[in-house]
């Protein structure tokens, strides 16, 4: 739990979640630039305290919230203290996930559970007081951090892709569900950026975003009412055409992508 806040007056604030490192942090920074109070959760302290001092000088401000989104109680009685002590929760982005790469032909059904804990679950254990927080004001923003991988299955992606197609799959049917009570939700596609996650990749990475570009495009999305961020859409549009080619034509694609196949 977060000491209690002293700052400035509360008021409205954007919490995001796996906000230590990689896109997360770049967009609480890019939102602390654009004069926001941000709650940036994670679950190692002194890298929140880092990015709270890095924020320092700029018109917003980074609030740093340790927090393990996988523990639901927790999550529940963060969002409780976030309202109580730093102010009412404008935008929930939810970023906390992670990525473990997966070869079929040596599957392990643990890779599968944690990725499932962490990228689903961890999202919905936020979802859960999120919304149940926005509700009684009508109004309220969501993003929900998903990936252009899940679009359709990509080689070593089997565990990953499928948690990041459930979340859009998710958001497709929470967005008419959500609309009546003013909460607006979002799914946040990004392509390859370059964070600690993707730097473990052994394999080339088309149209590799800097984090900093890529929080630009995520803040920008936010000011509207898509229901997808995506970026860099060049790859997207890439990827969306793949997304309709028949499973021959498809799978002679990703074929090439196995490792150790020609």
């Amino acid at each position: 739990m977060a000491s209690e806040v002293s700052a400035p007056e509360k008021g409205p604030c954007i919490w995001i979640t796996g906000a230590s490192q990689g896109l997360g942090r770049a967009l609480a920074l890019e939102l602390a630039r654009r004069g926001r109070t941000v709650v940036a959760s994670a679950r190692g302290a002194e890298s929140l305290e880092s990015l709270a001092r890095d924020a320092e000088g700029r018109p917003g401000r980074v609030v740093p919230w340790p927090l393990d989104v996988t523990d639901a109680e927790a999550v529940s009685k963060a969002v409780a203290e976030i309202e109580a002590q730093v102010g009412p929760l404008h935008t929930a982005v939810l970023n906390a996930g992670t990525h473990t790469p997966v070869d079929g032909r040596n599957l392990k059904a643990e890779d599968f559970r944690k990725l499932v804990e962490i990228n689903v679950m961890g999202t919905v254990n936020c979802l859960e007081p999120a919304i149940a927080a926005m509700k009684p004001r009508g109004k309220g923003w969501i993003a929900v951090v998903a990936s252009l991988s899940g679009y359709r299955g990509l080689p070593s992606a089997a565990a990953y892709g499928l948690t990041k197609a459930g979340l859009i799959n998710m958001c497709e049917a929470l967005r008419p569900e959500l609309a009546p009570a003013g909460i607006r939700i979002q799914v946040v596609n990004p392509g390859f950026v370059k964070t600690p996650l993707t730097d473990k990749n052994e394999f080339p990475m088309p149209f590799l975003m800097e984090a900093e570009a890529a929080a630009k495009a995520f803040a920008d999305g936010l000011n509207t009412d898509s229901f997808e961020i995506v970026f860099p859409k060049r790859f997207a549009y890439i990827l969306k055409l793949l997304r309709i080619l028949p499973y021959w034509a498809y799978f002679a694609v990703t074929r090439r992508m196995v490792r150790g196949e020609g």
